[in-house]
């Protein structure tokens, strides 16, 4: 927690920290919760996409190999859990980033007292931009 008495260094167009002991602050989630979201992700992503890739691609492997079902599921199985790995590794990332960007946005709204940017910012900032 942050004490009163430390000023709160923040960039006057995106209120992001500029500080480094202001980027473990209350802007980010919590390790505990970052991961349930990791993981409720993963599964949800998981899950479903194996159950749409099962539903559309086993009628197409039925349809384009005859023989027996042992023999479609074999062909048409590997590439659905490789689809469904790909959806469950991008659920997994995208709602803890999710849950990130709302709670960075929250604080950011919550503590929108800043002063409004002045041109001599703009300056500063085009300047800044320039020389990257």
């Amino acid at each position: 927690m942050e004490d009163s008495s430390t000023p709160r260094l923040r960039c006057s167009h995106c209120a992001g920290p500029l500080s480094k002991e202001m980027e473990t602050s209350n802007w980010t989630v919590p390790p505990l919760v970052r991961d349930s979201f990791s993981m409720i992700g993963s599964a949800v992503g998981g899950t479903a996409s194996a159950f749409y890739g099962f539903n559309h691609a086993m009628p197409i492997v039925q349809r384009r190999v005859k023989g027996p079902m042992w023999l479609h599921f074999l062909i048409g199985a590997p590439p659905v859990i490789v689809f469904s790995s790909a959806c469950a590794g991008l659920a997994g990332g995208a709602i803890p980033a999710l849950a990130q960007l709302v709670s960075s946005s929250y604080h950011a709204a919550m503590s929108s007292s800043l002063p409004p940017a002045t041109p001599q910012d703009d300056k500063m900032h085009e300047s800044r931009t320039s020389t990257l």
